[in-house]
């Protein structure tokens, strides 16, 4: 017997668990507030929710009354009992009953479909399933009401505009303060919450998705960019930069034209159709036919920190998560189908080498060919198994997403796992058999003949920008030395050692530390509580002794007291840390 089978490690398990408990949501509203109607109510990833159209707001006061009334009915044990009804009777049910949304659900359900419904106690549900047997199942202590939100009916923004009660839940009372703690923490590190505070970056209403960065945030940028530009080219790319704006033909060359253009934006030049490019791939292909190419070219790796336009719904904008403008670190790696297994392999070290940079360890995941994919399927099948055995063979294990590929061929996502637990997807791995054929790409093989090249698709980052957002709650705001917008922060504790301060920081400068002075007339211990809140790694601290005997006190940001050092040992420890990018 598999010991997981009813535990949270079996998805199925989980799902059903969290849909039951959305059900007993719905029931515990009934029966608080009989006048309310019911839309809707699945699991989610993080728990469950359920849309109800109520003639009252749905206040933290009434979520309370809400989750007292969930526990009643999780201690009565009450069972659930699947049943089902022609189409007639069933719309003639929830007639009865009352509820208008669930007839709509069921007048739109196909000919000849089951229609089912769950009933437990004096409360019944429309519902394909499946449920657990009884509420008693449910740990009432183990479940929390979260929040309320706005959510329009069936997602459409001309409907009703419906409350969603959104919930937790857990098999253990544990287990959900654990997840609550997190989730408090989580708050803290907000990225949008930080990126004010540390002065990174802002959001505007004049640029709803195009966020600013302000001038911390171009150092913390221009810091990464960097980087990327060090390690790609110890890992043997080039860089190209190709234009933002580039006309139809092209764009329909890519088939973006056809299947993307909802999500761009376009523009006439000189009559003609233009579009800001949502993706960089077609500028490479580009790139790859403005000369000729040899087999001995190849592989080629040509790199790009381009900036995209995409057209989100302004619904689904998130701080620096989910915007319209971004700059995607791509790399395009062009080669022979039996280098395909060896370039796998070597962006995947690219990939553990930067990731273990920022203690950001990963889980793979494959996703295989969909059914609306284009190509040959034995292309497919020798495409999938190199990406199966160049990772196998590196001694990585990873999850099937089945039919979940490109439709122009299969990807490995690289997982992110934060200092909290949680999970980004930002690298990718994708290789696209598509693309050079639509571009008739070429190369001259060693039997003198063209041949069609391959090509992966890869990111590391993912987007700059959002990369941004995931090590800002990932460090909590408290970056690295190497990568901390200001390094060092000089204080004086009186007045006259204020010219002292401004000698000290000029000399870090000219040693290429980012220094900044506060010559503010306040007391030393609110500068120094002032520099933590800024997360600034050091605080330099001068008075008149330090003055006198041409030194400096050094203190760290989680308040550790480095002593009294002469300039010369500081600079010589913080350049230490920076050209090795300690942690």
């Amino acid at each position: 017997m598999d010991e997981n089978k009813y535990t949270f490690e079996n998805p199925e398990f989980k799902n059903t668990y969290r849909h039951t408990t959305s059900h007993v949501l719905a029931q515990a509203v009934k029966r608080l507030y009989p006048e309310v109607k019911l839309a809707i109510g699945p699991a989610i990833d993080n728990g469950f929710y359920y849309d109800f159209d109520a003639p009252f707001a749905i206040t933290p006061e009434i979520l309370e009354k809400i989750e007292a009334e969930m526990r009643k009915i999780c201690k009565e044990k009450i069972k659930l009992e699947r049943f089902e009804l022609p189409r007639e009777e069933a719309i003639k049910l929830m007639e009865e009953r009352e509820e208008p949304y669930k007839v709509e659900l069921i007048n739109d359900l196909p000919e000849g479909e089951v229609i089912s419904f769950y009933k437990q106690g004096d409360f019944t549900d429309l519902c394909a399933g499946p449920h657990l047997d009884s509420t008693g199942r449910i740990k009432g202590n183990a479940i929390k009401l979260t929040s309320c939100t706005g959510a329009y009916w069936r997602g459409d923004s001309n409907r009703k505009m419906l409350q969603r009660v959104y919930g937790t839940c857990f098999m253990k009372k544990e287990e959900l303060d654990a997840y609550l703690a997190r989730i408090e923490e989580a708050k803290k590190r907000d990225h949008r919450k930080l990126g004010k505070e540390l002065g990174l970056f802002m959001l505007t209403d004049e640029g709803p998705g195009f966020p600013f960065f302000l001038p911390k945030g171009m150092v913390l940028k221009n810091t990464l960019i960097e980087y990327w530009r060090e390690i790609h080219k110890k890992y043997g790319y080039v860089e190209v930069s190709t234009p933002m704006i580039l006309n139809r033909q092209l764009w329909e060359t890519s088939g973006h034209w056809f299947h993307y253009k909802e999500n761009m934006y376009t523009t006439l030049i000189d009559d003609e159709d233009f579009a800001i490019k949502p993706m960089n791939c077609p500028g490479g292909m580009i790139v790859y036919k403005s000369e000729p190419h040899s087999y001995r070219d190849l592989p080629m790796r040509v790199g790009e920190l381009g900036l995209v336009h995409r057209h989100e719904l302004s619904g689904a904008l998130h701080g620096l998560f989910r915007v319209r403008c971004f700059t995607q670190d791509d790399a395009h790696i062009f080669m022979t189908w039996d280098q395909m297994k060896d370039e796998i392999k070597g962006v995947v070290k690219l990939f553990d080498e930067v990731y273990s940079l920022f203690g950001l360890p990963y889980e793979i995941e494959l996703s295989t060919m969909p059914e609306d994919h284009m190509g040959d399927e034995k292309d497919w099948e020798f495409a999938q198994n190199t990406l199966k055995e160049a990772i196998t063979e590196m001694g990585k294990t990873y999850i099937v997403n089945e039919g979940d590929g490109a439709f122009y061929g299969p990807k490995l996502d690289f997982h992110l796992q934060d200092s909290i637990g949680r999970t980004w997807q930002c690298g990718t791995i994708q290789l696209d058999m598509q693309l050079p054929e639509r571009f008739e790409l070429e190369y001259i093989g060693a039997d003198g003949e063209k041949h069609r090249p391959v090509m992966i698709h890869r990111v590391v980052f993912g987007s700059i920008e959002r990369f941004i957002g995931v090590i800002t709650e990932h460090f909590a705001g408290a970056f690295p030395v190497w990568l901390s917008p200001v390094q060092a922060m000089v204080m004086p504790i009186t007045d006259r050692a204020a010219d002292y301060a401004k000698d000290i920081a000029a000399k870090l400068s000219a040693m290429g530390v980012r220094v900044e002075t506060d010559l503010r007339n306040e007391k030393i211990g609110y500068k120094i509580r002032e520099a933590q809140t800024q997360k600034i790694p050091y605080m330099i601290i001068v008075g008149d002794k330090e003055a006198e005997d041409g030194t400096i006190s050094v203190r760290t940001r989680a308040g550790g007291d480095e002593g009294v050092m002469p300039v010369d040992q500081f600079i010589e420890k913080l350049s230490e840390e920076v050209s090795t990018r300690a942690k």
